[in-house]
Parts: C-alpha cells; sequence; structure tokens
C-alpha cells in the first residue's frame, strides 16, 4: 500500500495528523455555536446570523490568510491565527447571550482559522517524491473526511452528556495544539513560498486555475445540496439514524474513493481525469432525484462520496502546478473557499425549495416530487462542474504543463 509507505516518511505522520486535530474546529463550530447559543436562549434568526458570519469570514479570512503565509511563510501565521481564532471561540462560549460578542467572536473565530489544509497541500512536495504525490493528495482527500465524520459527532457527544459549551472550549484547544504541533515542524518552519509578482490578484492571474476554481464550486455546490436533502428524507421517510446516516455513508463513500484512486494507475492528463471524475460524481448525484426507498438510498449516499475524493486530489495537483510563483497557499485557500461558497450556496437554495415543498402538520412532511427537485440542485452544480472542466481541459492541461515547478 503507498499510504504506508508514505506515512513512514520523515515527517508527514506528524504533519498529517496535527492538521487533521487543527481541522476538527472547523468541523465542530456552526453545530457548537449553535447549541450553545440556543442554550443562552437566543433565537433562530441570531443563531443563523452567527454560524453565517462564522462561516463567510472564513471563506473571506482563508485567502487572505493564505496571502500571508506566501509572504512570510507558515509557522508564525499558523501560530498568531490558532491564538485569535482561540479567542473567538471564547467570546462565544462567554458571553452566549450577548448577541454583539456571540457575532464577533464568531467572526473572529472564522476569519481567523489557521491555514491547515492549504499549509498541508503546499508541504507535499517537499515531504514526499514527485510520483508519490498522487497518492499523497489522495490520502489527503481522504482523511479530512474523518474530520467532517468526527468533529459532529464529538460536537454531539460532548452534548450528550451536558451542555455544549465545553465544546467551545475544546474546539479552541484542538485549533491551538494542531497549529503548534505543525507549525514546529522543521518542514513548516522552513518552507517559503519563493519569489512573486507584486500583481494584487496573486493566484487568480491564472485563467486556467479561476476555471477550475469556479468548476469545483460546483461539486461544493453538490455536497451543500445533499446536506439539506438528508435531513428533509429523514424526516419524510422511515430512516435508521436518520440524516447522519446518509451523510456517514457519503463520507465512507468518499474514504473509500481516496484509498481506492492512491494505488490506482490511470495514465491520463490531470485535467482529463478531473473531467472525467466530475462527470462520475454528477451521474451518482442524478441518481439521488430518483428518491428511492431507504436501502437505495443508503447505497446511492454512498456512490456520492465515491468520486468527490479522487477529484479533490486530483484537483489538488492541479492546484499546486496552476499557482503562478509564490502563490501556491493563497492558491489552496482560495480552493477552500469556493467549495465551502458552493455548500452554503446549495444548501441555501435547496433548503429554499424544500420550504416551498413542505406538507402536512407543521410543513414536517416533504413529497417526493419536492425532494426530487431538491436533489436535482445539487445534480445541476455537479453536473456544470463537470461541463467545465470539459470545456477548459486543453487550457488546463497546457498552463499546468507551462507553469509546474
Amino acid at each position: 500500500m503507498p499510504y504506508l509507505t508514505l506515512l513512514r516518511r520523515p515527517h508527514v505522520t506528524r504533519l498529517l495528523s496535527s492538521s487533521l486535530i487543527g481541522r476538527l474546529p472547523t468541523a465542530m463550530a456552526a453545530l457548537a455555536i449553535a447549541l450553545v447559543l440556543r442554550e443562552a436562549g437566543m433565537d433562530y434568526r441570531l443563531v443563523g446570523l452567527a454560524t453565517g458570519a462564522y462561516a463567510v469570514a472564513g471563506a473571506v479570512g482563508g485567502p487572505l490568510l493564505g496571502r500571508v503565509v506566501d509572504r512570510v511563510g507558515q509557522s508564525g501565521v499558523l501560530v498568531v491565527a490558532a491564538v485569535v481564532s482561540a479567542v473567538g471561540f471564547a467570546l462565544v462560549a462567554l458571553a452566549p447571550g450577548v448577541a454583539f460578542w456571540a457575532v464577533a467572536g464568531a467572526v473572529l473565530a472564522g476569519a481567523a482559522t489557521p491555514p491547515l489544509e492549504p499549509c498541508l497541500r503546499a508541504l507535499w512536495p517537499e515531504l514526499v517524491d514527485e510520483g508519490e504525490l498522487d497518492a499523497a493528495y489522495a490520502m489527503d482527500a481522504g482523511a479530512q473526511e474523518i474530520v467532517f465524520v468526527a468533529g459532529p459527532l464529538l460536537v454531539g457527544g460532548m452534548a450528550a452528556f451536558g451542555a455544549g459549551r465545553p465544546a467551545l472550549w475544546v474546539a479552541a484547544v484542538l485549533g491551538l495544539v494542531g497549529s503548534l504541533a505543525m507549525a514546529s515542524a522543521s518542514p513548516s518552519r522552513r518552507w517559503r513560498a519563493g519569489a512573486r509578482s507584486a500583481d494584487w490578484l496573486g493566484p487568480l492571474r491564472s485563467r486556467a486555475l479561476v476555471v477550475l476554481l469556479v468548476a469545483l464550486a460546483g461539486s461544493g455546490w453538490a455536497l451543500g445540496s445533499f446536506n439539506v436533502f438528508a435531513v428533509a428524507y429523514a424526516e419524510a421517510r422511515p430512516l435508521p439514524g436518520g440524516a447522519g446516516l446518509l451523510l456517514a455513508l457519503s463520507a465512507l463513500g468518499a474514504l473509500i474513493g481516496a484509498v481506492s484512486f492512491g494505488v490506482i494507475r490511470w495514465k491520463a492528463s490531470a485535467a482529463m481525469k478531473a473531467w472525467v471524475l466530475a462527470a462520475g460524481m454528477a451521474a451518482t448525484y442524478w441518481l439521488v432525484v430518483l428518491v428511492p426507498g431507504a436501502v437505495g438510498m443508503c447505497l446511492i449516499a454512498l456512490a456520492t462520496g465515491v468520486f468527490f475524493a479522487p477529484l479533490l486530489s486530483v484537483s489538488f495537483g492541479l492546484v499546486g502546478q496552476l499557482a503562478p510563483a509564490g502563490t501556491t497557499t493563497e492558491a489552496f485557500a482560495w480552493l477552500v473557499t469556493l467549495i465551502g461558497t458552493g455548500i452554503a450556496g446549495g444548501s441555501a437554495v435547496g433548503g429554499a425549495l424544500l420550504d416551498g415543498g413542505a406538507s402536512g402538520p407543521g410543513g414536517a412532511l416533504l413529497e417526493s416530487g419536492a425532494l426530487a427537485r431538491e436533489a436535482a440542485v445539487g445534480a445541476v452544480g455537479v453536473t456544470v462542474c463537470a461541463i467545465l472542466l470539459l470545456a477548459a481541459r486543453r487550457v488546463i492541461t497546457k498552463e499546468a504543463r507551462v507553469t509546474v515547478r
């Protein structure tokens, strides 16, 4: 297995594990903030405002922190960002009943989220041989699924034994521990982006990279739509484990896809691989539109993740190749931001469609037609992703060959 070989390389296990630990707060924050504010008696409007503010602040702050990393290095930025983000979580935990401080804390925690994800991806070319990069990116993409399964489960488990407020303190500590562990590793301390131009667009001056990022927002749109679909499906149909089962199966599918992709030798350009994988992902999301029974839905949920992690791992390699010199970390931060923006958009539009299709007492039950329309939202998003990648595959391949370092 190539993954065992990778994990035995110097620094790889430490950097990957510290990155995963430090990324757990991003998977815990929305649920933890919502629980704490509700415990303090705040209404859902403020809950939505605070959790939305956290997400938007993270989307804005990510590329900015990535740009700073490209200019001054990783270690200092990771430590300072982790401290500031921890202060934000602390503000929410200490004053959840004061609207101003709750929102301000959420903004601070989100905007200063340590850029562990882009930093690790910028380090991979220095940690492994060139022939091992695909496997490294696949391992990274699969491992992050653990974060998005473990984070909510950790918050839910803590909330089950008492107040949700300790989850915010745990998030603050995990962010600090993970960031300090990565920042103190010698590859992170040594890393420098190299010379870069003064162009304020940074990595976005690469047209091929912009197309890739916009296309990947479509895959995020599909994820966001499926998150809402899973909740609505579980309300309308008997399903052991509820929405959590469908989301966990999708994450498991992504893990299976990442492991499989890392061991497959596929001779094709990265741009070709990306659009084929996006097309496969689109096909699985169109199956969701069928809204089958519980067993069929579980199988489809598993399938929705299978192509996503390989698509991400191929995209990581392309981002590293397409990013102009000295902008690699910021480019990876934009990848996180665009996918996150797509998730938010898919969730919002899908939720609005479901509100219009509700029926029964309290609007809790949904007709199959409403569920199918909501599922189509996600399918359309990832289909657009595949079409864009197909149309731009030659441009992406050409520019990647020119800029690869």
